[in-house]
């Protein structure tokens, strides 16, 4: 997979600046597409999906349950799931996160119950034995999972995300760029987050600024390209609330976000894998969303290098 350049880019020439500019992140879109296709034909990537294919997606109420009893959880599944398909093991004292288990049973094609409740029930249906009924859902139990974190053993296989270089001087850039870009900005303690495995976060408030968390962390480099993703959604994103929408939009904040690091002389090249993982999303979408990708990039270079010339 090809790397990010390391170097800051510079375009000094102001009466081609904005041509060159252009020129160059319409570059370094196709380099983010070629790179993707490369990621999502990877072994690594492969492992990955493998892996991701053994968990359940678990249905909203159950997912709310999970976050009210382990706000952190990230992956959650059975006692006998962790050990038999992950070669894991809950450590001891932990407790169960508790969840509603589908029960799967024989199931009276008229009024949906199972043999022993088709007994005690007023229908009347005989035409089949029970031996010869489909099995269907005729009910709910309670079950218990545990998170990834309450488990130890074999680590799972992990897609290399993380943005690297020296950012030293970009953070607080970014952060007096808030203000000309109109968002709000806050950087959160791993301790008090409350937002699962999210790097960032960008709420739309109500007659107020956008609103942009991020979990804060060692590495600065990730870190200052999680805030350039979330105010890309910032930018781009507001009134925009569709589900089928959501992976197209993540496309958009880390293109965005693979820009302006390359161009600050970070390696990005991690945003391959982090927009391979939006299953069903063809590399062409980026390209499709050139123009809006570009534009705000360029936008958010020119607050953030503005801000530098004048400290």
């Amino acid at each position: 997979m090809a790397t990010s350049s390391s170097t800051r880019e510079t375009f000094d020439d102001s009466d081609t600046r904005h041509d060159e500019m252009h020129s160059t992140i319409e570059a370094w879109i196709q380099d983010l597409v070629n790179e993707v296709n490369s990621a999502v034909s990877s072994e690594q990537f492969k492992q990955w999906l493998d892996v991701q294919s053994r968990f359940h997606d678990y249905s909203y109420r159950n997912t709310l349950l999970i976050k009210l009893q382990c706000p952190h959880a990230t992956r959650v599944a059975g006692y006998r799931t962790w050990q038999n398909e992950f070669d894991r093991h809950v450590s001891e004292g932990e407790k169960a996160i508790w969840i509603w288990a589908p029960i799967i049973a024989k199931q009276c094609p008229e009024c949906g119950n199972s043999p022993s409740y088709h007994e005690r029930s007023d229908c009347e249906y005989n035409d089949t034995e029970p031996d010869d009924w489909n099995k269907g859902l005729v009910g709910f139990r309670p079950a218990p999972v545990f998170d990834i974190s309450q488990t130890k053993g074999e680590p799972l296989p992990e897609l290399e995300t993380e943005a690297n270089g020296n950012a030293g001087e970009l953070i607080p850039a970014l952060l007096e760029a808030a203000s000309s870009l109109e968002v709000a900005v806050e950087f959160v303690s791993p301790r008090k987050w409350s937002h699962g495995s999210a790097k960032g976060v960008c709420q739309y408030r109500l007659e107020k600024q956008p609103l942009v968390e991020v979990r804060d962390r060692e590495n600065e480099a990730d870190l200052a390209v999680t805030l350039v993703h979330e105010y890309a959604h910032a930018l781009l994103h507001g009134g925009i609330d569709t589900e089928d929408e959501r992976s197209k939009r993540e496309l958009e904040a880390e293109a965005v976000a693979y820009i302006v690091g390359r161009y600050f002389g970070l390696d990005t090249s991690g945003s391959a894998f982090y927009l391979a993982a939006w299953e069903g999303d063809e590399p062409k979408t980026i390209l499709d969303r050139l123009e809006r990708i570009s534009s705000t990039a360029q936008e958010i270079i020119d607050v953030v290098d503005e801000v530098m010339a004048d400290d």
